[in-house]
């Protein structure tokens, strides 16, 4: 058979039942390979971007690797950022890059070309990606696909490219004679006993403790343990806080649902986290974004425990903050080990009395809910007189009416914060988006990549108008495959969050983020061309009708919801010298001392009240 019939066939067989590509001469041979073959599909985009981004939503749904197959030189330039979005967010995926014919390539580095569209994408790829191959012999592509495979998905996931020559595409070979890859040679233990002393020392330090948290991120999902992390802080009586990535693992409807944290806050801010005396981190790096750049302050009266994957990220040396017990341990096999340990011995019954800490966290929650906070302040958003949508109240109605198993899938920038403010997200639905790249435009090729997953669940995409404008090729891809996605444009015609940006640090001036130097098209009109039903939101008074005209439409969608100059993205923290329970608006100062278990940080005997900021929350 042919090397290109293997390739597909060997994806197929594995469970990848749709293939996102965008055809050019140097993927040719493998295109053509699905013309002889049943098990599985292409889905052509309209940029190879955008199939990469549909990979990755794919990826997310299914939990195996997403593929997408582009061609060389340009094509395969333009997947970078794809490769990019599933390195960061540890997404299994395996990018496969046609190359022209290996006897074009130039024979030396100091050479710049030879061949037509000829690029050596598999050493630009390499520091995002865990492996990055040439394949120049077909005698290799048996054993290079299945170590793609296996190390796309071993330990902490992410994606891998292969770049394959046209002549290595068109071979003929005889899979059963070609060399395989050893899985068990490249795997290696985790110390159990280890392990087992680690979780030792975290159930007596729990027993000491009063004021114990979990801080959950999107890793508990890829070890497929978010069930038996539920049922450890249920069985413990601990509230759980968390990250953007772990905001359908920690749903808001969760009991122990303690609040969002990080440098733009959320339900709660931060007063949990930062005042917590023990702290254990399951699945989850811990970046500025969520400590703030004030490292020092970040859960300052907590002994800290970390779980991961990643052996780099619990070298204290390379941590922001140094965690007091590091241990290296996939999430599923610590939560599976600390289940069994807390019913066994039964730990509850030993435990400290949590519920007098539990209800202080379940109060600040209730009393910090952004939407509220935002809503108390201006019950509409208008501008120069005119009155346009919220977004926050937007944002919290679709929440009450969206399907308990959909799939939301949100953009980033100015969205992903009015997103984690006000997105409340119920037991059942999945949400991601690509929060370590964070590219605008990523949420609705995600989408598509979402619901060609799963065409039978509800696929919504929230995206900003600067966003919607990076892939808007796509909708054709909607039309094209009938992927009834609802869109849902949050459109404030400016770069929000780069315009909230410029506002504190450029004294005012906003330049090249709208109206100067940016202006969004009409999306309605430029969907309607392409054939899509569409629908607009100008103000509060129509939210909730429209959103459940928009759910219940049988086909793809787009809502533009016009939220007019919006760029309030609040509580936050002001600039990266402050604590992130210190967030502005800030609360009086009596207030903020009576909310505070451990002693305030320095920063709040002297708080700076920023001048340009108060007067644009005007």
């Amino acid at each position: 058979m042919k090397a290109a019939d293997y390739i597909i066939d060997f994806l197929a067989t594995h469970g990848v039942d749709k293939i996102f590509v965008l055809y050019g001469a140097a993927n040719g041979p493998l295109i053509d390979a699905f013309t002889r073959t049943n098990k599985t599909d292409y889905i052509a985009t309209m940029h190879e971007q955008g199939a990469g981004f549909a990979a990755e939503g794919f990826a997310k749904m299914r939990q195996i690797p997403g593929v997408a197959i582009v061609t060389s030189g340009p094509g395969a330039q333009n997947i970078i950022t794809s490769i990019a979005n599933c390195f960061y967010d540890s997404v299994p995926a395996i990018f496969i890059s046609g190359q022209i014919n290996a006897n074009f390539l130039r024979p030396d580095p100091s050479v710049r070309q030879v061949g037509f569209q000829e690029c050596d994408i598999a050493e630009i790829v390499k520091p995002i990606t865990k492996y990055s191959k040439m394949v120049t012999k077909h005698e290799d592509i048996r054993y290079e696909l299945e170590k793609a495979w296996f190390v796309s998905q071993e330990r902490r996931p992410g994606p891998v490219l292969l770049d394959i020559p046209i002549n290595v595409q068109n071979a003929d070979i005889d899979p059963d004679t070609l060399f395989s890859f050893n899985e068990e040679a490249e795997h290696i233990g985790f110390d159990l006993q280890k392990i087992d002393g680690h979780i030792r020392s975290f159930l007596d330090d729990l027993r000491k403790s009063e004021r114990p948290a979990f801080m959950i991120g999107g890793g508990v999902r890829l070890a497929n343990c978010v069930d038996k992390l539920r049922e450890i802080a249920t069985f413990l009586q601990i509230p759980c806080f968390p990250t953007w990535n772990a905001l359908d693992i920690i749903t808001s409807d969760f009991e122990l649902y303690g609040g969002r944290i990080g440098t733009y806050g959320g339900a709660g801010r931060n007063f949990g986290i930062q005042n917590s005396d023990l702290l254990l981190a399951i699945g989850s790096r811990i970046p500025g974004r969520i400590t703030g750049g004030n490292v020092s302050t970040f859960a300052r009266g907590a002994k800290k425990y970390v779980v991961d994957v990643d052996q780099v990220l619990l070298q204290q040396k390379l941590q922001q903050v140094p965690f007091d017990e590091n241990i290296y341990c996939d999430a599923g096999i610590f939560c599976e080990r600390l289940l069994q340990q807390i019913k066994s011995e039964k730990i509850a019954s030993s435990l400290p009395d949590f519920k007098p800490w539990v209800e202080r966290v379940m109060h600040w929650k209730k009393k910090y809910d952004p939407v509220a906070e935002s809503l108390a302040a201006k019950d509409k958003h208008s501008v120069n007189g005119a009155e346009y949508t919220h977004p926050y109240k937007f944002v919290r109605e679709l929440s009450r009416q969206v399907d308990q198993n959909a799939i939301i899938c949100g953009d980033l920038g100015g969205v992903s914060v009015i997103i984690a403010h006000a997105l409340d997200t119920k037991t059942g639905q999945r949400y991601f988006s690509s929060n370590g790249n964070a590219p605008m435009g990523y949420s609705f090729a995600g989408a598509i990549g979402a619901w060609i997953a799963a065409p039978d669940r509800q696929v919504i995409a929230l995206i900003g108008d600067g966003g919607m404008n990076m892939n808007i090729q796509e909708l054709q891809t909607l039309i094209n495959y009938q992927v009834k996605v609802k869109t849902f444009i949050l459109n404030n015609h400016i770069y929000g969050i780069t315009k909230a940006y410029q506002l504190t640090n450029f004294n005012g001036r906003t330049e090249a983020c709208g109206p100067e130097g940016y202006n969004p098209p009409d999306f309605v009109r430029i969907a309607d061309a392409y054939g899509i039903k569409t629908f607009s939101i100008n103000n509060d008074e129509q939210i909730e009708q429209i959103v459940k005209e928009t759910l219940s439409y049988d086909g793809p969608a787009v809502c533009d919801v016009n939220m007019h100059d919006f760029h309030v993205y609040q509580p936050r923290i002001f600039g990266w010298s402050t604590p992130i329970e210190d967030m502005y608006p800030y609360i009086p100062r009596d207030e903020f001392r009576a909310n505070m278990y451990i002693e305030p940080h320095e920063s709040w005997e002297n708080p700076v009240y920023p001048d340009v900021i108060a007067e644009t929350m005007e």
